[in-house]
């Protein structure tokens, strides 16, 4: 069974930072590129950031380049989105996603992980 289990999210102050994990299993992770989508109360889904499945390129929206760091470790089976100097406008649920076989596409998502920014 396809599994992917976010993790690390929570409330900080705006400035403040997180590292969200995406635990993997079930399936050949190396084999597959990675996303990171959140969606805030009341809006559509979010594209944030991708990654590659060797980890070589990364990808990630206007929104939070400079902010936003993606990772991968195939050896663990995890990727992970270290984020810093968090803005309000970040406060939404994160998913992790796998890639699907389309551009835009994915086949297999996470529970999602909430992240809130307030002071």
């Amino acid at each position: 069974e396809v599994q992917l289990v976010e993790s690390g999210g929570g409330m900080v102050q705006p400035g403040g930072s997180l590292r969200l994990s995406c635990a993997a299993s079930g399936f050949t992770f190396s084999s597959y590129d990675i996303h990171w989508v959140r969606q805030a109360p009341g809006k559509g889904p979010d594209w944030v950031s991708g990654i590659t499945a060797a980890g070589g390129t990364t990808y990630y929206a206007d929104s939070v380049k400079g902010r936003v760091t993606i990772s991968r470790d195939n050896a663990k089976h995890t990727v992970y989105l270290q984020m810093s100097n968090l803005k309000p406008e970040d406060t939404a649920l994160y998913y992790c996603a796998r890639a699907g076989l389309g551009m835009g596409s994915y086949d297999a998502w996470g529970q999602g992980t909430q992240v809130t920014v307030s002071s």
